[in-house]
C-alpha cells in the first residue's frame, strides 16, 4: 500500500519507514506537498487527524500523521501537545531539553511519559487513530546522540540509559511511536 506521511520531521519519517517497511511509505515532501498545518487540537489524536486531513486533500493515497510529545508528572503533564513548541516556534531540540531540565531541576518526581497518536485516513476516506505510551523518568542531563527531541533525557522504564543512548533497534521496538505504529501495521495487515 502507498502511504503518505504528513510530516516534515526527518527523524519521524526514518522511524516510520523502518516499522512500516512492508508498505511504500513516502513523506509529504516526496509527493510535492509543502504545507504547514496549524495544530490547534486539544489532544495528540486531534492534532494528528488535523495534519492527516490537510495532506489527504493533495493525494488519493492513504495518509498517516502522528502527534507526540512528552508529558512530565511534576509539570502536570506539560509540555504535552506543546512539546515541539515548548520554547517557541524557532527553538531547537537542545533549547527545549534545557528548558525542561530547568523546570524539573528541583522536582522530587521525575516521572514522565512519551505519548503518541497516529491518525490514518484511507483512500476511501475511512478514518482511524492508534496510540502508544512509554513510561520512564527524566535524567539530569542529556546523554547520547541517537534519536531526536527529548530522547537524550528520557530513560524508559526497565532501562538504565536514555533513548539517546539506546540503539535505534531497541527504541524502534519499545517507543511510544513504535507501539502506535505496530497497532497501525496490525490494522493494515488485516
Amino acid at each position: 500500500m502507498d502511504i503518505i506521511v504528513a510530516t516534515k520531521n526527518k527523524g519521524k519519517i526514518k522511524e516510520i519507514k523502518k516499522i512500516l517497511g512492508d508498505h511504500n511509505v513516502m513523506s509529504q515532501a516526496e509527493i510535492g506537498v509543502n504545507i504547514d498545518v496549524e495544530e490547534n487540537g486539544s489532544t495528540f489524536a486531534e492534532n494528528a487527524m488535523i495534519k492527516a486531513e490537510a495532506v489527504s486533500k493533495y493525494t488519493d493515497c492513504a495518509v498517516i500523521a502522528d502527534d507526540s510529545g512528552i508529558e512530565v508528572d511534576a509539570l502536570d503533564g506539560a509540555p504535552g501537545i506543546y512539546s515541539a513548541r515548548y520554547c517557541g516556534e524557532e527553538a531547537t531540540d537542545e533549547d527545549r531539553v534545557v528548558k525542561l531540565l530547568e523546570e524539573v531541576e528541583n522536582a522530587d518526581n521525575r516521572g514522565a511519559q512519551f505519548n503518541c497518536a497516529i491518525a490514518l485516513i484511507l483512500s476511501n476516506g475511512e478514518k482511524h487513530t492508534f496510540s502508544g505510551i512509554v513510561r520512564g523518568t527524566l535524567d539530569f542531563e542529556p546523554k547520547g546522540a541517537n534519536g531526536f527531541g527529548y530522547d537524550p533525557i528520557f530513560i524508559p522504564d526497565g532501562y538504565d540509559r536514555t533513548f539517546g543512548e539506546l540503539d535505534s533497534s531497541i527504541k524502534d521496538d519499545i517507543s511510544h511511536r513504535a507501539k502506535a505504529l505496530k497497532a497501525l501495521a496490525e490494522f493494515l495487515n488485516k
